[in-house]
């Protein structure tokens, strides 16, 4: 791309290490979202499904990503799409069959693409087996030990066994009407009603989840990402709490003592996270997978916990092999802010001799296309609505851009949601009628929910449903801005969004950045983060400036191999990340 100015700079100590020649797969991945029912729809319900994915690997492939991670499609009555599992071992008639999951497991094989599935062991569907049996056997019983049924407080046991609420808003128990029509027990879903919290001290329970595992590990899957994580293990007792139980809503930028998981998490105090008694499922779970060999299965923990030294205690090598980088998600769009994160991020991951895992966007939070286009002093809420603050569009891209280029040079592995490689912004203005977050519906509308995030793919410009299925109607609507941002579009269009993240992700892999060392440089400012990729003979490779200050910032001399935006002259200008190969 040519050549820039050569100011003095000076490197500072070494941050992370270069990974060893041999290193795991896993451990430098780019792994990509599907959310099964957004991604393309086959059969034209409006829904997507496991024939529409299939038809699409090779756009992954062609996109440059090692793996896809697939929410859940599991047998499910989809009271929170699908995240309420009545069968963990076949397929909902709403994505296919189980001979169709074979097939896409298959056809990603053949194309060099290792597939991750989501695991949900926190609880069940109320339709689940299981849960049915534990209705209709009496208190005490060992059907209802495999949940968390305990007798109600007050005379008559008419209040919660405690005061523990809802993340989706409501209380976080329900009272169960026994076979003789007597009010009866209660039962505990820290989510949906729907979602009964499993036992994680009954065998039975252990038993299960393990077989489960080895069912798709049979079908050849590749590992599993782990939703709630940090929530299997409640505190002994049950004792009551007042703290804030939100896993991922109502989170402050740069604020550890207000809303969402930072408040509760950070002692590992709060009685329904982040316990102790969940590392020993997962050491039990790491014995499972290293039975079945090479190439590596894996787990990756959805764990909302704080501080970092917490979150590294999942990925102990006998344990998890990759955990969620949310506090980097968090981050606001800030160079000291950024800076730290990552540098806390590698000292902690590093005490353990882990990989740390980099996300910025998933379809539990507002797209970074969005949610760096709003105030980075105020809280993130949980969606957005029209009469909210909306986005600056553009801004929010150039620097959704931006971050992207710097995560993807940092080492370790990262995580992409579907649609973040167009741009795609936040639904902001979704008619409320149509929305199914629980969320929404459990808080009367008060938290918005992630409906926004979870809008279907636009494949085409024209079409029906922008290229997604063969209907009209898509199960959420798609606004207007997506049709200018559809895959044909952007594919093969010099400077689109979708062409960036496929030089990114060649570049990535061509200069072994993911398996690179990391030192700052001495352009790393209040208002720059820049570092160096090293090798492990000690040389030193890519340099990565982000200019997230008002004013433009000279490089050094050097090659630039990629920018996130246009170049100002021999500077790169505010919201811009560039990749330089140094001279010399």
């Amino acid at each position: 791309m040519g050549r820039v100015s050569d100011p003095t700079t000076q490197t500072r100590a070494l941050v992370h290490a270069p990974e060893a020649p041999d290193a795991q797969w896993w451990r430098d991945a780019v792994i990509y979202q599907i959310y099964p029912r957004s991604w393309a729809d086959a059969d034209g319900d409006g829904i997507g499904d496991l024939p529409g994915i299939t038809a699409r690997l090779p756009y992954l492939r062609d996109l440059g990503v090692d793996a896809v991670w697939l929410s859940p499609f599991y047998v499910s009555p989809m009271n929170d799409a699908g995240y309420d599992v009545a069968d963990y071992r076949d397929i909902d008639p709403l994505f296919g069959s189980l001979e169709d999951a074979d097939g896409m497991v298959a056809a990603a094989r053949e194309l060099g693409l290792k597939v991750i599935v989501d695991l949900v062991p926190n609880h069940t569907s109320s339709e689940h087996m299981w849960f049915r049996e534990a209705l209709a056997a009496a208190p005490g019983s060992p059907e209802r030990d495999r949940y968390l049924f305990r007798d109600g407080r007050g005379e008559h046991g008419e209040e919660p066994p405690n005061n523990w609420p809802s993340v989706f808003g409501g209380r976080g128990w329900s009272r169960v009407t026994e076979a003789d029509g007597s009010p009866g027990q209660w039962y505990l879903h820290l989510f949906d009603r729907t979602q009964p919290d499993l036992n994680w001290q009954n065998p039975q329970v252990r038993a299960e989840l393990e077989s489960v595992i080895a069912f798709w590990c049979d079908r050849g899957v590749d590992g599993f990402r782990v939703d709630v994580a940090h929530g299997l293990v409640k505190a002994e007792g049950l004792p009551d709490y007042s703290g804030r139980v939100g896993l991922y809503d109502e989170v402050t930028s740069g604020d550890e003592t207000e809303g969402g998981v930072l408040d509760h998490n950070a002692t590992g105090a709060a009685p329904m996270w982040d316990q102790d008694g969940v590392h020993e499922i997962y050491r039990s779970w790491r014995r499972l997978l290293d039975g079945y060999g090479e190439p590596a299965r894996i787990l990756c923990a959805e764990a909302w916990v704080t501080p970092e030294e917490r979150l590294a205690r999942y990925v102990r090598p006998d344990e998890m092999h990759q955990a969620f980088n949310f506090d980097f998600l968090e981050t606001p769009w800030d160079a000291a802010a950024l800076t730290t994160v990552i540098e806390s991020s590698y000292e902690s991951n590093d005490s353990v001799g882990a990989a740390t895992t980099w996300v910025l966007s998933n379809h539990d939070v507002v797209r970074h296309a969005s949610r760096l286009g709003l105030d980075q002093t105020v809280r993130r809420t949980n969606g957005i609505a029209a009469d909210d603050p909306q986005p600056d569009a553009a801004l929010g891209l150039r620097r959704a851009r931006a971050a992207s280029a710097l995560m993807l040079a940092l080492p370790g592995s990262s995580y992409l949601y579907q649609g973040e490689e167009l741009g795609l912004p936040e639904h902001t203005t979704m008619p409320h009628e149509v929305r199914q977050d629980p969320t929404y519906h459990h808080t009367g509308g008060e938290v918005v929910g992630r409906d926004g995030c979870r809008v279907p793919m636009p494949w085409t410009a024209d079409g029906p449903s922008l290229g997604f299925g063969p209907g009209d109607h898509p199960w959420l609507p798609q606004p207007e801005a997506y049709a200018d941002l559809a895959v044909d579009r952007q594919e093969g269009v010099p400077g689109s969004t979708l062409e960036l993240y496929r030089s990114l992700l060649h570049l990535r892999r061509e200069l072994g950045l993911g398996r690179a060392g990391l030192e700052w440089d001495g352009l790393a400012s209040d208002a720059v983060v820049a570092f160096r990729s090293t090798t492990a003979d000690g040389g030193t490779g890519l340099l990565v400036v982000t200019n997230l200050g008002p004013d433009p910032v000279a490089l050094p001399a050097g090659e630039v191999l990629l920018a996130s935006g246009p170049l100002d002259g021999d500077a790169v200008p505010t919201d811009t990340t560039v990749w330089v190969r140094p001279a010399g």
